[in-house]
């Protein structure tokens, strides 16, 4: 059993029980496939999506983001802390990489002038050609994957999907 499923002979509780101590609310047939659908995205997609930025550029799907959001940004330059959001990830997460990053000479932190307690992460002139080579192999995954298989419409319930969803790290702000 997965966890999300009824067993046999249980009975599941009311959409207004949310309590510790209340009975789990069982998934129905719809809300199983929804889950399982959603789930799979989450899990499976994102190495997907890695595999071929790592064969032909070595690098993983979070460091093609954060260059990628470095690289579109005013001045190749933004916030830690907005980078992450951007890139999906944690401030904790997002400084390892932008390390690793400064060490391959893609990126540069700097204080930030405006205020010193935040810190700037700007793309350098290799961190853009990096960028820039891998971003036909991402977009010729990320079409390949998910929008050439998906009518407007499909697209549009996924922008939907994801406002309804949105959902911010905690250590963003």
């Amino acid at each position: 059993m997965s966890g999300t499923e009824r067993p046999m002979g249980e009975t599941g509780g009311t959409s207004e029980e949310h309590a510790v101590d209340a009975p789990p609310r069982w998934l129905d047939e719809q809300e199983k496939a929804a889950w399982t659908g959603l789930i799979s995205l989450v899990l499976l997609l994102p190495g997907k999506l890695e595999s071929p930025l790592r064969q032909e550029h070595g690098i993983t799907l979070f460091e093609y983001l954060v260059l990628s959001h470095l690289s579109e940004a005013p001045g190749r330059k933004l916030r830690m802390g907005e980078l992450a959001f951007l890139a999906s990830g944690s401030l904790s997460r997002l400084s390892n990489v932008v390390k690793r990053c400064e060490q391959r000479g893609w990126v540069v932190r700097t204080p930030d002038p405006a205020d010193g307690r935040y810190t700037l992460a700007e793309l350098t002139d290799a961190g853009f050609d990096i960028v820039d080579r891998a971003a036909p192999t991402h977009l010729r995954t990320v079409r390949g994957l998910v929008l050439d298989s998906l009518n407007t419409a499909d697209q549009k319930a996924l922008v939907r999907i994801a406002e309804k969803m949105r959902i911010v790290p905690d250590d963003f702000g």
